[in-house]
């Protein structure tokens, strides 16, 4: 059985809507995972519900040219993010607290573990201090292993944006870790 790319499943849907569960088949428990990292698994849920019925809304204006959706799920999952943003930065302050609140005494762990978790309200507070457009870049390049130009299509700014965004946020991470950490 032939496998039909995104954009000829969504081209079809515009005339039979059922295809389109082919395309949350394929690509929501993606949309999940990411969308669980930035805002924990409660709110994943709703964002995956709201992302692909904006997409199926907004299907008749998608760009059949592009055979593969997903920068465009990342898009608008980015932006459905953004309505929960608040909830997002307070799970960062309160990882970073109790990060910072563990006591100094570690049974039996590596030393890889002691500095990683060392390290962890460190990021904590890195990511609070980073803008928006930087987080989510951040993110979407590292959870969702996307390439620059497909953070690009998903955030709708141009690649050249993507490199001098992600030129800042390095800069404002190596501020917040220790010397030793810094490589090249």
């Amino acid at each position: 059985m032939l496998t039909l790319d995104d954009a000829t499943l969504i081209g079809r849907s515009l005339g039979e809507p059922e295809m389109f569960a082919q395309l949350f088949d394929r690509h929501a428990d993606e949309i999940f995972r990411y969308a669980a990292r930035r805002l924990g698994p409660e709110l994943a849920e709703d964002v995956v519900g709201e992302v692909f019925l904006t997409a199926f809304r907004r299907r008749s204006g998608y760009d059949t040219t592009r055979p593969d959706a997903r920068p465009w799920l990342y898009g608008i999952a980015t932006k459905k993010i953004a309505a929960h943003r608040r909830a997002e930065m307070r799970r960062a302050r309160a990882m970073a607290r109790l990060a910072a609140e563990r006591p100094d005494g570690f049974d039996e762990r590596s030393a890889e573990r002691v500095t990683a978790e060392q390290l962890q309200p460190r990021l904590a507070r890195a990511l609070t201090r980073l803008n928006a457009g930087e987080r989510d870049l951040l993110l979407l390049l590292a959870w969702a292993d996307l390439t620059y130009e497909d953070a690009a299509l998903a955030l709708g700014v141009p690649v050249g944006t993507v490199r001098s965004r992600l030129h800042r946020l390095r800069a404002k991470v190596r501020r917040a870790l220790p010397e030793e950490f810094h490589h090249g």
